[in-house]
């Protein structure tokens, strides 16, 4: 007899279920538009809207308050996309006229030869896409991803990214019966110690993480990363995924950040959080409306 959790789950899932198959009953284009004036109607009444417009101020304290609002309502509408796009990655990744890869020259460099890799990203266009170059490159990713309560729901988000995640999904998270913080590293960390491409986001807000600038103000980042790079001898690659226009086409670019191993290992590391960090301010710059500014970030 199913618990009474279960059967909560069970239910959620079958609503989002409903939900996909509702979405998928249009055009990509056609579910994508209305999924993205569907939040930008609905998403300025939750309580998230008002740290967006407080972050948003915060990076750019001299713009006019009714541009900020602009930016943010689109980033609503552009985060409304996403939602919709998660249910049919297929769709977009076998359309090749949907996705243009801007870093073949780099990716052909290290093609067969690329050895383990950390590779850094951030929650910008559609951000689900951002390994897709290595996967195009036989790099055979991996990811680290945040663990989705309802278990029905996880398993169906992991089977929805593993044409983008051909290495698997390392979920970030604990629940009962699942490995501990402990283990997940360890479990990572073997994973690249062994040559594998591991992704990261790594543009939110971390309790535990280095103090380094963003947008003129200290913001605690995530240090893990940067770690497993410098001490197992691994690259580190910084990607994003740019919306072109409102439709769900995309450009993907990568960038190698040269990791340095000086003597002083822990200024070696805060360096690259702050690298990364500053890597992603200028990304944001150039294409606010498709940052996620409604997630902590300075605290």
């Amino acid at each position: 007899m199913p618990s009474r959790q279960d059967l909560q789950y069970r239910l959620e899932y079958a609503l989002l279920r409903g939900v996909i198959g509702f979405v998928r009953l249009f055009p990509l284009d056609t579910g994508v538009a209305i999924s993205a004036w569907a939040w930008k109607m609905l998403a300025p009444y939750g309580r998230r809207h008002r740290r967006a417009l407080d972050n948003i101020a915060r990076a750019f304290p001299d713009m006019p308050e009714d541009e900020r609002e602009a930016i943010i309502m689109k980033m609503w509408a552009n985060l409304g996309r996403v939602m919709a796009e998660t249910m049919q990655l297929d769709r977009i990744l076998h359309d090749p006229d949907r996705i243009e890869l801007i870093s073949t020259q780099l990716m052909n460099r290290y093609k067969g030869k690329m050895g383990p890799a950390v590779c850094l990203s951030l929650h910008t266009g559609n951000w689900e896409l951002t390994m897709w170059p290595l996967v195009q490159a036989g790099a055979n990713p991996a990811a680290v991803y945040r663990l989705v309560k309802n278990p029905y729901v996880d398993a169906y988000l992991r089977d929805q990214r593993k044409e983008i995640y051909p290495g698997g999904l390392f979920a970030k998270g604990r629940k009962k019966g699942t490995t501990t913080g402990m283990e997940t590293a360890r479990m990572l960390n073997s994973y690249v110690r062994e040559g594998g491409r591991l992704g990261f986001l790594a543009d939110l807000y971390d309790r535990k993480g280095l103090p380094v600038a963003f947008f003129g103000h200290p913001a605690p980042s995530t240090p893990f990363p940067a770690m497993m790079a410098r001490r197992l001898g691994a690259r580190i690659w910084i990607g994003r995924s740019i919306r072109i226009g409102e439709a769900s086409r995309f450009k993907l670019e990568m960038k190698e950040l040269k990791v340095p191993r000086t003597d002083n290992q822990a200024d070696d590391i805060k360096w690259i959080v702050a690298a990364s960090q500053a890597q992603f301010e200028e990304w944001i710059r150039e294409y606010p409306e498709q940052w996620m500014w409604s997630n902590r970030k300075w605290g």
